[in-house]
């Protein structure tokens, strides 16, 4: 609550998945909890997603040294093409049974992932990473832009998502890169804290 600003219990966990910065997952979620807030939480979302390089880089500065930035990671072991092509099977049927509703989400996920990484559908993977990303892309804009009524977006609730969006989104890198220090504590292996950051989706950018 803000003063004149409030929002009820499901609008504030669709507005705190910007912290995540993925777009789609912030579409997917304030669409099925807040569908009245999915144009300004849309806006949000991708709009911090392209902040990315201003954002972070303070957060992770302030919170790590320069010893630990300075850390080098190696690869354990190499993962076998087996693994790479059971791992979206596997995590699909955990989701599935576990959690139900983020099935057609993370299907998704897993089906790009199999299709790249089994190498026998090579053209179809092409084109779904090049060509029809964009024209996804372009939809997906004209629907979320089909949702930015005047009066229900310009509107002091607006203000609110766009500031608690920038609060989640600094929680989100700050939570990475402190979860990361927390498993150097009892981790041989030593982790670059830094890649903590990469936590939340703004790949390749985080």
């Amino acid at each position: 609550y803000f003063g004149l600003i409030s929002f009820t219990l499901p609008q504030a966990a669709a507005i705190g998945i910007i912290g995540g910065a993925d777009g789609p997952t912030a579409i997917y979620l304030s669409g099925k909890l807040a569908p009245e807030l999915l144009g300004a939480i849309a806006v949000a979302a991708y709009s911090y997603m392209a902040l990315v390089p201003l954002i972070q880089p303070p957060i992770m500065k302030a919170l790590t040294t320069e010893t630990e930035r300075k850390i080098r990671m190696v690869q354990l072991r190499t993962v076998s093409k087996r693994e790479k092509i059971l791992f979206p099977v596997v995590l699909l049927l955990l989701v599935a049974l576990l959690l139900p509703d983020a099935a057609p989400l993370l299907g998704m996920f897993c089906f790009g992932n199999l299709m790249r990484e089994s190498g026998v559908v090579e053209r179809l993977s092409d084109t779904v990473q090049n060509g029809l990303i964009n024209i996804v892309t372009i939809f997906l804009g004209l629907s979320v832009g089909a949702k930015l009524v005047a009066d229900k977006f310009l509107q002091p609730q607006t203000l609110g998502i766009l500031l608690l969006g920038v609060i989640a989104f600094g929680i989100g890198t700050a939570a990475g890169v402190l979860m990361a220090k927390l498993l150097n504590l009892c981790s041989k292996n030593k982790i670059n804290p830094l890649i903590g950051s990469a936590g939340v989706s703004a790949v390749p950018m985080a």
